[in-house]
């Protein structure tokens, strides 16, 4: 009765065995359609574009009257100081030139220091101490026609050139 039943068998077992040339077609077949999609995923990426979206290097600081004589006033979303002084005004980078971190405005002090490395600015961004290799920038400064201050982030100046009112 086994071999009368292993006879019974073979022929569904045949009918789920898969000839070697089928396979074959079958694995062609999948390795062409991995391939592709690899191609499509890659040509996609190339023919999309890769912009960089950045705010814009120019920041409306408001009006004159808002900043009072003698002050100091960080814009960290922008990372800028905004200094009025008898001389007028006048901005700077607020980014440390030793390795780029936020420095912070100490008025007991009278200075701007760096955090993490300790390097000390005097309000005009003179060096005073620390790892830093240079002053901080001074920054293009401008009113436009509404009266409203204007500061270009992208564009340094040389010192001391003030935005007289």
């Amino acid at each position: 009765m086994s071999e009368n039943r292993m006879s019974e068998d073979q022929p569904r077992l045949a009918e789920h065995l898969i000839s070697r040339r089928k396979l074959f077609a079958k694995l062609g077949a999948a390795s062409l359609g991995l391939a592709a999609t690899g191609t499509l995923g890659l040509t996609y990426r190339f023919l999309s574009p890769n912009v960089l979206y950045e705010a814009s290097p120019i920041v409306n600081a408001g009006k004159p009257d808002s900043y009072p004589l003698d002050s100091v006033t960080i814009d960290v979303n922008s990372a800028i100081y905004l200094i009025h002084v008898q001389e007028g005004f006048f901005s700077l980078n607020a980014i440390c030139t030793h390795l780029g971190c936020m420095t912070v405005w100490k008025p007991d002090l009278d200075v701007i220091t760096c955090p993490c490395h300790g390097s000390q600015f005097s309000r005009e961004g003179q060096k005073l101490d620390g790892p830093a290799p240079k002053p901080l920038p001074w920054l293009k400064t401008w009113m436009n026609d509404d009266g409203e201050i204007m500061v270009d982030r992208s564009t340094v100046i040389k010192p001391f050139e003030f935005l007289r009112i």
